[in-house]
């Protein structure tokens, strides 16, 4: 099978990874504006057969993302994904299903080819936190749309007079001297920083519950919890649900569709 080049651009980062056969062979991540100084690295990599890309930060990074790749290897193919009414063993039950975003559309079929047979609940903690509800048959049946941990602390910040504007890295450092989340007997916090970083960590992970338990009821059975993202760490640690980890659904995703041309 040729190699491809994946390329997953969220949000706030672009992930990159090389495949053969569904394979990761190396990868790599950048902050959207560096990609320049990805060239001197992608440039010592063979010339892959094709570039597949998922990209949902918007038009001027997909034409960064084009003029790196072309600047490496000029005249590959680019294929940009977006999600399709039946794909991959899935069918997509959006109204319409263009609408839905290509990095959750690829996120499932990596999980739905990591973990095939199984009911799943999807949880992306990222800029957004998403879940999408997959029945074991491929039927993706829905999913819901959040802000994220950081976004959900940044908010608070901007639109009150007396509270911190906070980011994950800050929340975490401010988490790990209190020693919140280790269920030593309480999860109230005594200050202000503490309060704001642990009540919207439990706000996250009372998303991402509630929606594990809709989805059990109404497939059944219990669906295996997913985990992914940037937050993810810091939000499992105070989940109270069953759930595996997996980084890379939008790659594995990617790589299966490259896979199977």
């Amino acid at each position: 099978m040729s190699r491809a080049l994946l390329v997953d651009a969220g949000n706030s980062r672009v992930k990159w990874a090389l495949a053969e056969n569904r394979r990761i062979l190396t990868e790599g991540v950048f902050v959207h504006g560096e990609e320049s100084a990805q060239r001197p690295r992608l440039a010592t990599l063979a010339r892959p057969a094709s570039a597949w890309v998922s990209n949902v930060a918007g038009p001027e990074a997909a034409d960064r993302i084009t003029a790196l790749i072309e600047t490496v290897w000029p005249g590959l193919e680019c294929r940009w994904v977006r999600a399709q009414a039946e794909q991959a063993g899935i069918t997509n039950g959006y109204t319409e299903a263009s609408q839905l975003g290509s990095d959750r559309w690829c996120g499932m079929i990596g999980a739905r080819a990591a973990y095939p047979g199984e009911h799943l609940l999807i949880a992306t903690l990222g800029t957004a936190t998403t879940v999408e509800a997959l029945h074991a048959d491929g039927r993706f049946i829905g999913g819901l749309i959040a802000p994220g941990w950081s976004l959900m602390m940044q908010s608070l910040g901007q639109h009150t007079a007396q509270l911190p504007s906070l980011d994950a890295a800050e929340a975490r450092q401010i988490l790990q001297g209190a020693g919140a989340g280790e269920h030593i007997g309480s999860t109230f916090a005594c200050d202000t920083r503490s309060s704001l970083s642990e009540g919207c960590r439990i706000a996250q992970a009372a998303f991402i519950e509630r929606a594990w338990q809709d989805a059990t009821a109404t497939f059944g059975s219990a669906a295996r919890c997913v985990l992914s993202g940037g937050a993810a760490d810091a939000v499992s640690a105070t989940l109270r649900v069953p759930f595996t980890r997996h980084e890379g659904l939008v790659l594995a995703g990617l790589a299966w569709l490259a896979a199977a041309v």
